[in-house]
């Protein structure tokens, strides 16, 4: 059982988290947030902390961005995009037990101060950008640290905002190398 209180976005994800583990969960209803939602993930961060799990889309994003902007120090859970789809659609609730609980045992958090542990050098050195196959490396990379897929901007922002460690990037880019 995870301690914290998971925040999803809609009914359909929170049966599919509860198929996987048990846990207490919050759904923000999309991006409109029925009244009284944003309190009670303030208050569930206060009371036992707060894991956002969204959906891998642009919408899922932006819901992120919102909760992350009013409740500091929520930890983050990333589903890779594809083990999140079915039949065109994108979303937690398509994802298996085993990607849920895969996704969760990789959560990051958002660290409050701002650090610059990476540059866009270190995107460029290592293929992340500038180059045809530079999205799908950021995939694959972004699921072996569980930061998720992200543009070349959000990339660098999560490996210097979700505590990742050079070593910890290093042996991911060493990964995809010698699977690629």
């Amino acid at each position: 059982m995870i301690k914290e209180v998971i925040v999803v976005e809609g009914r359909d994800d929170v049966t599919a988290v509860k198929r996987a583990l048990d846990a207490e969960l919050i759904t923000t209803g999309g991006f409109g947030f029925p009244k009284g939602v944003m309190e009670r993930i303030k208050a569930a961060q206060k009371r036992r902390g707060v894991i956002i799990f969204t959906d891998p889309d642009f919408a899922g994003e932006k819901i992120r961005k919102k909760i992350a902007a009013e409740v500091p120090g929520c930890k983050h859970a990333f589903l890779p995009r594809e083990e999140a789809k079915k039949d065109g659609d994108i979303g937690i609730e398509n994802a298996s037990p085993e990607s849920i609980i895969s996704a969760l045992n990789k959560v990051r958090t958002e660290s409050v101060e701002k650090r610059s542990e990476f540059t866009q050098v270190d995107l460029i050195r290592n293929q992340l950008i500038g180059n045809e196959d530079a999205s799908c490396r950021r995939d694959e990379i972004g699921k072996i640290l569980g930061i998720g897929y992200g543009n070349a901007k959000q990339f660098l922002s999560r490996l210097n905002n979700y505590g990742v460690s050079r070593e910890e990037f290093l042996k991911a880019v060493d990964t995809i190398n010698n699977s690629l």
